[in-house]
């Protein structure tokens, strides 16, 4: 029998990827998204199911499972890839965007995952993929809001890790770096008040910087080879770094105290 993957936020990008990958490797594959119309692309494909899941709204989640689990019979891994960052002086930050960055990356993925531990639980078996960052082991300057999303999905994972193993159920963290898709342009929501004007500088820094990091990044289908890697390697393995520059950023962090490691961020950033 096939398996069935579910993968939140695949409209494009590194979920888009991820689902052509598994249904290429002859998974059945729940590819959801906000706007289901963006995803013609893979909906032409053979065993792919693509409809709308929004991780705010409750009642697209629900619905989404029991579609998947209509379509194909049982769902056997949640890949939580959904989410954005929000970057800037958390001063400049309005208390809407705080609760959307926290709201999207951490409850939307904690509500996902909650409404499939039921089918798992029943089918002593399931494993969930959770998409976290090297900014979920270590912090950039400007993203309190999104590193504070990243290292609560680390967290979340690793104590949950604890739950599923009761009935057989497996937990999974994937770290990437850079990734070579429209991270900036489309999944980075920056703010800023030109007012305050003790932070300009750094802003203009960082964002030059941001700039020069995803030059090295790794493309989509690199990451998404680690996701596939992490959902069949049968391995106990909880932590997957995703890219060169996660692994080399990742043992960097493992190997310094955090002075150390901090005044090289500051370095790297002219800062």
């Amino acid at each position: 029998m096939k398996k069935t993957i579910l993968i939140t936020g695949a409209s494009s990008g590194l979920g888009k990827e991820t689902a052509k990958l598994f249904q290429r490797e002859g998974w059945n594959v729940i590819a959801t998204m906000r706007n289901p119309e963006n995803g013609a692309v893979l909906q032409a494909l053979e065993n792919v199911l693509v409809t709308r899941l929004d991780v705010l709204d409750l009642g697209s989640i629900e619905s989404t499972v029991y579609e998947g689990i209509q379509r194909f019979g049982k769902i056997d891994v949640l890949l939580n890839n959904a989410g954005y960052g929000a970057y800037g002086p958390l001063e400049a930050s309005p208390r809407e965007k705080i609760i959307r960055q926290f709201n999207t990356n951490v409850i939307g993925l904690l509500d996902v995952t909650k409404a499939l531990l039921p089918h798992f639980r029943v089918n002593k078996s399931g494993m969930i993929i959770n998409i976290s960052s090297i900014g979920g082991k270590m912090t950039f300057p400007l993203g309190s809001l999104y590193h504070g999303t990243k290292f609560a999905v680390e967290g979340i994972s690793e104590s949950l890790k604890y739950e599923l193993e009761q009935f057989g159920g497996e937990v999974k963290i994937v770290e990437p770096g850079g990734i070579d898709t429209d991270f900036i342009g489309r999944s980075l929501d920056v703010s800023n008040d030109e007012t305050l004007i003790e932070y300009q500088p750094l802003i203009g820094k960082i964002m030059s910087a941001m700039q020069v990091l995803f030059e090295n990044a790794s493309p989509a289908a690199v990451i998404a080879g680690v996701i596939y890697e992490a959902a069949t390697d049968g391995k106990d393995q909880l932590r997957y770094a995703a890219g060169e520059d996660a692994r080399i950023m990742l043992a960097n962090r493992r190997q310094y105290d955090d002075e150390t490691f901090v005044a090289g961020i500051k370095s790297q950033f002219g800062i």
